[in-house]
């Protein structure tokens, strides 16, 4: 499998990119094609004395920046990094694409260059969130801004067929995600939403509040990308709040040290729980090819996991679409 690897994505690109994709190489049975200034990428890699083995470079032009346009991907900054890799993407020389770059620009491009599979409305941004005692998959996170309830319905098929392919969840709870359990409750986009869900070839547990995908009371909660961003970011807003507020707690004394040192397992374990690095990205479902985006801030271990997604996402592709072409019949 070929994967299509923006080198110039992310907070700490290239070397942080260049190091994933070796682990990747080490580790599965895939080629890296690097996107991004060839000369650059490979002095770094010789400074980083990483090989060149199953790693091939494709020289691109600049990067596409944050502040910048999201449709300059397909315009004045096609040639860029991730422009670059999404055209080896669409021709089908590369299997999937990865980047930890601009989120706008990463929609607009899978969206327009790659493509959106036959029957799905909208994309979803789709990441993996850490719960008590398991994980659960949340959708949209920023993708669409604005719903109709027939896309909450294709997202809810999508999740599902992920969870179920790719994270051997059996039978995955679907709920949808609002400010009540009871079934009036929520915007007219929910009720209706609801109404529909109810309809769909998935097992819909009905409303969830925003206390329950935490709780693992279900294993997909879909919602529309705007209230589904605003939740994200207080999600992860709390987990830095956590982190934080335990080093502060551990170093506040001789006996809280000891203390840490007894508990330092289970500390450890909660670490790695709540630690994107451990997932890789979120996948774009409802594309024809594996798009994964990588947080800004991935380091070497995140792109790995990143590039082993997008290799298990490749698996479910073909069901996904056959089921959400069913669906918007």
């Amino acid at each position: 499998m070929k994967i299509a690897l923006d080198a110039f994505g992310g907070d700490h690109a290239p070397d942080k990119v260049i190091l994933g994709a070796a682990l990747a190489v080490a580790e599965y049975d895939v080629e890296i094609i690097l996107t991004g200034d060839e000369k650059n990428i490979k002095s770094r890699m010789e400074a980083l004395g990483v090989s060149d083995k199953n790693i091939r470079i494709v020289n691109a032009d600049g990067v596409i920046l944050i502040e910048d346009d999201p449709l300059d991907i397909r315009g004045k900054k096609k040639d860029c990094s991730m422009g670059k890799a999404f055209q080896l993407t669409a021709s089908g020389d590369a299997d999937a694409f990865v980047s930890a770059g601009s989120t706008a620009a990463l929609v607009v491009g899978a969206t327009t260059l790659i493509g959106r599979m036959k029957g799905v409305k909208r994309p979803a941004l789709a990441p993996i969130m850490p719960g008590i005692n398991g994980q659960y998959m949340l959708l949209d996170v920023g993708a669409n801004v604005e719903c109709r309830a027939d896309m909450l319905v294709q997202f809810g098929v999508m999740g599902s067929i992920f969870m179920e392919k790719i994270m051997q969840v059996e039978n995955p709870r679907v709920g949808l995600l609002n400010i009540g359990s009871e079934r009036e409750k929520g915007r007219e986009l929910e009720q209706k939403a609801y109404e529909a869900l109810q309809n769909a070839p998935i097992n819909f547990i009905g409303n969830v509040e925003g206390r329950d995908p935490i709780a693992n009371l279900c294993d997909v909660a879909v919602t529309d990308g705007f209230t589904g961003n605003i939740y994200l970011k207080a999600v992860e807003g709390m987990g830095a709040f956590m982190k934080a507020s335990l080093r502060e707690l551990f170093g506040a004394s001789a006996g809280s040290k000891i203390g840490y040192l007894l508990s330092k397992k289970g500390v450890k374990a909660l670490s790695k729980k709540t630690d994107y690095r451990e997932v890789g990205g979120s996948p774009l479902l409802g594309i024809k090819h594996p798009v994964i985006k990588a947080h800004g801030s991935s380091d070497e271990r995140a792109f790995k996991n990143a590039i082993g997604q997008a290799i298990a996402f490749q698996k479910a592709i073909g069901e996904i679409e056959k089921e959400v072409g069913a669906v918007g019949k």
